[in-house]
């Protein structure tokens, strides 16, 4: 195993992690990118290896969490709009919620969407951060730990005490 990490690992290590974000234009372009980067170029350097494991780990990890955020929010905006509609007995399918009298009655509602709406746009956010926070360590040849990661793939370890200036 190489103690130096060469300026071409560092740079696909890099891409993996950019390649994330092709999934705003291509479905699934966050695990297929990656992946085929990672699979490629994990043999020739333990670093491009590491780094692989992680941006997948943490992409599958995200999508896990925002699977959970949906399947937790339907159950209570379904509730809460059986409420609204249980409340409003004169609720007329056509005309749908003209005849309610106060945004009160719709309160519990939009208090549920945007609880969850939030949840959401933060893990978009925190994405983002550490998306843009793993690759510019990986173009310093610094190891880092994507936050909320889960382990799917285990991540190997190796010595990065000696990086290469190339």
């Amino acid at each position: 195993m190489e103690t130096s990490i060469t300026s071409n690992q560092k740079n696909v290590a890099t891409f993996i992690h950019l390649s994330t974000f092709s999934k705003y234009f291509i479905p699934f372009g966050n695990f297929v990118f990656p992946l085929i980067l990672w699979m490629s170029q994990k043999k020739e350097s333990a670093f491009i290896d590491n780094h692989g494991r992680r941006a997948l780990n943490f992409q599958m990890s995200m999508l896990l969490y925002v699977i959970a955020v949906v399947i937790l929010a339907v159950p209570f905006i379904v509730f809460q709009a059986l409420q609204l509609a249980d409340g409003n007995r004169y609720y007329d399918f056509e005309d749908h919620f003209e005849h309610l009298s106060s945004i009160g009655e719709l309160s519990g509602l939009l208090i549920i969407i945007f609880t969850f709406a939030a949840l959401l746009v933060g893990l978009f956010i925190m994405e983002i951060i550490a998306v843009i926070s793993a690759a510019v360590n990986a173009s310093r040849g610094l190891d880092y730990k994507y936050p909320l990661s889960i382990n799917f793939i285990k991540p190997t370890t190796y010595d990065n005490t000696t990086v290469a200036s190339a």
